[in-house]
C-alpha cells in the first residue's frame, strides 16, 4: 500500500527542516510519543538505527518502532524506513519552497508488509485510516511549526 499526504506551512523551507529535524519536537505533533532511543550510528545520519516508543490509546503495551535513516538530505528530504512487528514501512519526506515564506511538506508511505491477521485486514479493509493518521500528524506539525517560528 503506498500514498502521498502533503501540507503547506507558512514557513521557509529552512525553519520547516529545522524543527523536523529535531527529535525533541516529536512530542509536540505526533500524539502518543513518548522516546526516541538512538541503537546504533549518529543521530540524523545515513544508516542510523533507532528505537521509537509510542503510548498507545488502546491496549495496555506500548508500540515500538526502529526507525533506519536511509538517506537524510535535509533540508530538502528525508527517507526512512520503519519496522513494527505487525508491518514494515518507507517514508519519504520532503519540503519544497513555494516562495521564501511558505513550504510545501510531502510525506509518501509504503507499506512493505503486513504480519498478523489484524493488520492485514485493516490494510485491506480500511486502508484510508492510514492515511488518515499521516494528514493527522502533518496538521500537528503545521501548527506546532507555525506557533514555533523564528521572529
Amino acid at each position: 500500500m503506498k500514498f502521498t499526504c502533503s501540507i503547506d506551512i507558512n514557513l521557509p523551507k529552512i525553519e520547516v527542516s529545522r524543527l523536523f529535524a529535531n527529535p525533541e519536537h516529536l512530542t509536540e505533533y505526533q500524539e502518543g510519543f513518548i522516546s526516541k532511543e538512538l541503537i546504533k550510528g549518529l543521530e540524523g545520519e545515513n544508516g542510523a538505527v533507532s528505537k521509537l516508543l509510542f503510548k498507545m490509546k488502546m491496549g495496555k503495551d506500548d508500540m515500538e518502532l526502529t526507525e533506519t535513516i536511509i538517506d537524510n538530505n535535509l533540508p530538502d528530504s528525508f527517507f526512512a524506513s520503519y519496522h513494527h512487528k505487525h508491518m514494515d514501512n518507507t517514508m519519504l519526506c520532503q519540503f519544497v519552497a513555494i516562495d521564501n515564506f511558505t513550504t510545501k511538506y510531502i510525506s509518501e508511505i509504503h507499506y512493505t508488509a503486513f504480519r498478523g491477521f489484524v493488520p492485514k485486514a485493516l490494510a485491506l479493509l480500511f486502508p484510508g485510516i492510514f492515511k488518515k493518521q499521516v494528514n493527522k500528524w502533518l496538521v500537528n506539525f503545521k501548527n506546532f511549526a507555525e506557533q514555533n517560528k523564528v521572529n
